[in-house]
């Protein structure tokens, strides 16, 4: 999946139905508000409620980090 994919437009949290973010360095999706990641498995996001990771303090502020870096 690339940054640029207008399926990533489409594409929403199976739990709180916001916006997901790309984050291709890791090769996840990830829901800011609950600090959720999910996978992408061969080009297939995995957005079962069940597949989300709970993401840590320190690694939800190196991936704000890095979008923020992507996005100048």
């Amino acid at each position: 999946m690339r940054p640029d994919d207008p399926l990533l437009a489409l594409l929403a949290c199976p739990l709180d139905k916001g916006p997901l973010v790309l984050l291709p360095e890791e090769g996840a999706l990830y829901n800011r508000r609950l600090r959720l990641s999910y996978p992408i498995v061969d080009g297939i996001p995995q957005l079962l409620p069940s597949s989300g990771r709970k993401v840590d303090a320190v690694d939800h502020e190196r991936f704000l980090s890095s979008l923020k870096a992507s996005a100048t």
